[in-house]
């Protein structure tokens, strides 16, 4: 898969976590810099944590700032008031919007956590990679719910953590049988569809009950 295609990919990924943390922020009734401010590490929160861990500093978005003007510009076409009177109007679609924005994400973002680490570590060391790829997925937007005050959608929402290591474990199994590239659309695809089907069905971990 050439390099401008997987940049596009990853872009993608970054606007959808950029969207998802900025409509956050806007349901917070955050100002202009808080809402950036959490699309932009929403956006970019997990590849920073998972370069500081693979030991690839200074991590790449800032090597690379294009990661994090996407996010800024796509953080503020979220305050445009015509964006969010259209989101106010309709809070079912609000709250779908962001489902499918976070879970768009979050499969990007933890297949390219796992392309990374293969191109960093010396070996195939599988649980790195299947750690890297949820951190890569999750970070931000654990980053991002504790900085809004939510308790992170990781710990109590559709197993949000097993659809990252589901998917990634699919990937990485599929690795060195049928290439990167499609290793990768599958695990993205069996995360986003588990994330959607979690939400729809109410797919949710047992929980210990207190008395």
């Amino acid at each position: 898969m050439s390099h401008i295609i997987l940049l596009i990919i990853e872009l993608i990924g970054t606007v959808a976590f950029a969207i998802s943390g900025a409509m956050i922020g806007l349901q917070k009734k955050m100002d202009v810099f808080g809402v950036t401010t959490l699309g932009v590490i929403t956006a970019v929160g997990g590849g920073v944590i998972r370069d500081v861990v693979l030991g690839n500093t200074p991590p790449e978005t800032f090597k690379n700032p294009i990661y994090g003007v996407v996010a800024i510009i796509t953080s503020l076409i979220v305050l445009i008031p015509k964006i969010r009177k259209f989101f106010d109007a309709r809070p079912l679609f609000f709250e779908t919007f962001i489902l499918l924005m976070d879970s768009l994400g979050l499969s990007v973002f933890v297949v390219f956590g796992i392309k990374t680490a293969v191109g960093v570590l010396d070996d195939f060391n599988v649980y790195l990679l299947l750690f890297v790829a949820v951190i890569s997925g999750t970070g931000g937007s654990i980053l991002r719910d504790v900085l809004a005050g939510n308790r992170p959608f990781i710990f109590v929402k559709h197993f949000y953590a097993m659809a990252c290591l589901i998917g990634a474990a699919i990937c990485i199994a599929l690795w060195n049988f049928i290439g990167s590239a499609n290793s990768m659309l599958i695990g993205a695809v069996v995360i986003f569809v588990l994330r959607i089907c979690a939400a729809y069905f109410h797919w949710n971990l047992p929980a210990p009950k207190i008395k």
